[in-house]
């Protein structure tokens, strides 16, 4: 599975989450990115390291490789394989034609709902043949059976356990932070306050270019 079959499920794992009816009807490409399939949440699922390397993988898809989706209007996919196929992609041009929508197919979709190979491949051991046994063999092993899940029910599993709770990341490098208030990131020297856009002060994502409220540019970031 390469990176535009692990985005592509990802894409359909999450829509189906919210409400399976919205895998037949069009997706905004504007909201792949920031409600859909963030990359700050999603990129260890994605198994993508930087945002650049998730906008490319977004590019191919959006230019139709793989024939996952159908992009609409068809002269602007044609402009996104066009890009793709230059020697340095302006992955700008995601955000330049941000109104275009997109419509997954039926039959990927329908493959992408499947589990994948690899979740369900036996090891040839479970599948060898099993040696006969003759009626009273069978018995013993029955009642050693019993007599296991018997002292299986007698252990109480503890209820007070707590999860081990996640460690802290810095909002844009991802390098681990101190198990303590911090005010700026000991790798990068980012500042570990919420971002917002300067023009209209909504919340942004660190790695956004532009704000999805008013569409300033968020340049530096």
């Amino acid at each position: 599975m390469n990176d535009l079959d692990r985005f592509f499920r990802r894409l359909v794992s999450n829509l189906a989450a919210a409400d399976v009816r919205r895998l037949g009807r069009p997706v905004a490409l504007a909201d792949i990115p920031t409600t859909i399939v963030p990359y700050r949440t999603n990129r260890r699922a994605l198994q993508i390291d930087s945002s650049e390397e998730y906008e490319m993988v977004l590019l191919r898809l959006v230019a139709g490789e793989g024939g996952y989706v159908r992009t609409d209007p068809e002269e602007v996919r044609r402009r996104f394989e066009e890009e793709l196929r230059s020697p340095n992609p302006d992955l700008e041009v995601i955000h330049r034609f941000e109104a275009v929508s997109l419509l997954l197919r039926p039959d990927r979709v329908d493959e992408a709902l499947q589990p994948s190979d690899d979740e369900y491949h036996a090891p040839a051991a479970q599948v060898s043949a099993q040696p006969a046994f003759d009626e009273s063999e069978e018995m013993v092993e029955e009642e050693e059976i019993v007599e296991e899940e018997v002292e299986a029910e007698e252990v109480v599993e503890p209820d007070d356990v707590d999860p081990e709770p996640a460690q802290a990341q810095c909002l844009y490098c991802g390098g681990a932070l101190p198990d303590r208030p911090v005010n700026f990131c000991p790798h990068c020297g980012q500042s570990q306050a919420e971002p917002t856009c300067p023009q209209c002060h909504a919340d942004v994502e660190p790695e956004w270019r532009h704000c999805v409220n008013c569409g300033f540019t968020l340049g530096g970031r």
